[in-house]
């Protein structure tokens, strides 16, 4: 009587949890283990902090799953994404990418992965304001067109900085300079972090980065924001004017984030992964937190972010050949 008891009650829990996460017996005992999320990207960056944010909210709404947050950065984000792209499609290894991951095709000769046709999209979840910088103890200029006319003063004289050869930053930063008519180098990075600290020091005059990244250093007085990159002003930095307001309309570039998997990811998987970010950005502490960081939260459908990156690899193509950026 026992074993025949303790034979239905596995039956009915195996019955749970296939019903709990939409998948067979063997993919439910695997969320046992962590979820774990690749970032191709230093600590400190938009997307580390989004991720962190919202990582004890996606736990629970995976049914108290444990998630493990993995920075691994460096060379523009390439060897971080191609270690969640070689990683088993079970659903236990996933990352949040950035625009980064639509540039590399533009700029980069032998890309070891394919952005498209190696991963899986869950969601683009929303997107970030980005925000042209200076070091206030090195530039005196206020605006836009301050700044224009202190680069144009002295050709080749200035240096901006980006998280990494390839990434959206460094392609937001060229494509300012662009605009400006400047001669302003380049001098990449290993990351955010190191990117805004030798902004901070003094090493280098200008960069670009996402505004929930430096909100502090803004109100610090370590850093001056001269322009937010969006269309329009942005609540959670009222005070900051559009670089297009100022007289460079063609100045528009936002930062995006997504979830995304291995290529092959099971359709199951898919759609449990998708729901619980859903759930997670729309927990209240991850609502709130996420509106002061300026980022606005429009989780998309699987579908939708397949179509997206398609589009956004094509943008950036025209974008790149246009401003200029070449690399190896």
């Amino acid at each position: 009587m026992q074993q025949r008891f303790d034979a239905i009650r596995r039956a009915t829990l195996t019955a749970v949890l296939i019903s709990a996460f939409g998948a067979s017996g063997a993919q439910a005992q695997a969320t046992d283990r962590p979820l774990r999320i690749i970032l191709p990207v230093g600590p400190g960056s938009g997307v580390d902090s989004i991720t962190r944010t919202m990582a004890p909210a996606l736990a629970r709404a995976l049914g108290g799953q444990a998630v493990v947050v993995e920075n691994q950065p460096g060379a523009g984000g390439i060897p971080g994404t191609h270690a969640m792209i070689k990683s088993p499609p079970d659903g236990q290894t996933i990352s949040v990418v950035a625009n980064s991951h639509v540039i590399y095709p533009s700029v980069y000769k032998n890309l070891p992965f394919d952005p498209i046709a190696d991963i899986t999209p869950i969601s683009v979840i929303g997107s970030t304001p980005m925000v042209v910088l200076v070091n206030p103890s090195k530039v005196p200029a206020r605006s836009v067109g301050e700044l224009v006319a202190f680069l144009k003063a002295r050709p080749g004289a200035y240096n901006y900085a980006s998280s990494g050869n390839g990434t959206i930053l460094h392609l937001a930063s060229e494509m300012f300079v662009d605009l400006a008519g400047a001669d302003v180098r380049h001098i990449p990075y290993k990351g955010v972090a190191p990117m805004l600290a030798d902004t901070i020091g003094g090493q280098v005059e200008m960069t670009v980065s996402s505004l929930p990244t430096v909100q502090g250093h803004i109100r610090s007085g370590a850093l001056r924001a001269i322009g937010i990159g969006s269309a329009a002003r942005v609540p959670a930095a009222p005070d900051i004017p559009t670089v297009a307001e100022q007289g460079m309309p063609d100045y528009l570039v936002e930062g995006w984030f997504a979830a995304v998997g291995p290529a092959r990811l099971p359709a199951e998987q898919v759609r449990r992964l998708h729901a619980a970010f859903v759930a997670a950005f729309a927990a209240p502490e991850v609502r709130e937190a996420m509106a002061k960081q300026g980022n606005v939260i429009n989780p998309t459908t699987p579908e939708a972010a397949a179509q997206y990156f398609r589009s956004e690899l094509a943008k950036y193509a025209r974008l790149v050949q246009k401003s200029g950026v070449k690399l190896d």
